[in-house]
């Protein structure tokens, strides 16, 4: 099963769903704001990229955290913001069986679905 997970509003999320719609590749769609992202979901990701990949230092929502929030941060803490900020996350994320793939690149995405 595939999972593309992300912002619905998100241009490169969606670039990805256009990608994926045009080559007839069947997926389910995830928005990290809703109530289906949980820990399960973020910690099955942890398993498979490490939490610095997942975490997006360059958006506006990193920029906004307070200074202790973007401090010392260890996994444990870094679940933490990304749970209750998700628009931390980089994006999008494609979960295919056995492997994550963050962000959207048509070349990759080509690659993959060979």
């Amino acid at each position: 099963m595939i999972v593309l997970a992300g912002i619905k509003n998100c241009n490169t999320v969606r670039s990805a769903r256009r990608w994926l719609d045009d080559n007839n590749i069947e997926y389910d769609f995830l928005d990290l704001r809703s109530d289906q992202f949980n820990k399960k979901t973020l910690g099955m990701w942890l398993e498979s990229v490490e939490w610095t990949a997942l975490l997006n230092k360059r958006s506006t929502s990193w920029r906004g955290l307070e200074d202790g929030d973007r401090e010392n941060l260890d996994e444990a803490r870094a679940m933490k913001l990304l749970l209750q900020h998700p628009t931390l996350i980089k994006r999008p994320v494609l979960q295919l069986p056995g492997s994550i793939e963050l962000g959207f690149n048509a070349e990759k995405y080509s690659e993959l679905f060979k």
